[in-house]
């Protein structure tokens, strides 16, 4: 099983400078954000047979840069390729004012503001659940993600009380493309089917939540 992809304070901080180091400003509050949606700043998260998304995420929040919908359009396809289900978007673009609403009920939450604050308020993180996962799958998902992270083109925060994989894209995955040919690829996929769920939690909660 390959080692967790546990996140750290330097590893968000490093997504904060890359995400400024890409312009992105954060997106204050639903008007900034409709006014964002409206100007094709962002893009539709890219629903499929292959990626599904969190129902109870509210319309203007099914969105992230278009950079980032590329990752999960690739993403997806290869993993309905190695798998035959589709991954599942538990959370996608913030504004500062929910980030200030989840910091109040849950402590563990990113902050808004400053040098460590959450990427999802630039719109170019997005988390995917690992909800019902196969260790096979988790293992496929680490291989996977450490080569782009490595490559520079994305972090990724693995978490276990939220169950997901917390993952900020940047602009350079645009003039990039995903390895065709991973580890990941390699995994042996028959047992999938009959592999026991790696975690049960699914969906957007008060827990850890960059």
């Amino acid at each position: 099983m390959p080692t967790p992809l546990r996140g750290s304070f330097e590893s968000l901080a490093r997504q904060n400078e890359k995400t400024e180091a890409d312009n992105l400003e954060r997106i204050e509050d639903d008007n900034d954000l409709n006014d964002r949606i409206a100007r094709g700043m962002l893009s539709p998260l890219p629903a499929s047979a292959s990626l599904s998304v969190n129902g109870m995420l509210p319309e203007n929040r099914r969105y992230c840069r278009p950079w980032t919908a590329a990752f999960l359009a690739d993403l997806a396809r290869a993993h309905k390729a190695a798998f035959e289900r589709a991954l599942l978007v538990s959370s996608a673009v913030r504004t500062v004012a929910y980030q200030k609403k989840l910091m109040a009920v849950n402590g563990n939450a990113a902050q808004a503001e400053g040098d460590i604050a959450s990427p999802h308020l630039t719109g170019a993180a997005v988390d995917i659940a690992k909800s019902g996962m196969s260790r096979q799958e988790i293992s496929w998902m680490r291989l996977r993600l450490l080569a782009l992270q490595q490559a520079g083109k994305i972090d990724v925060e693995e978490e276990f009380r939220q169950a997901c994989f917390h993952i900020t894209v940047y602009k350079s995955y645009a003039q990039s493309t995903p390895p065709s040919k991973t580890a990941s690829d390699k995994l042996d996929t028959a047992k999938t089917a009959t592999e026991p769920s790696f975690e049960a939690t699914t969906g957007e909660t008060p827990a850890q939540n960059p």
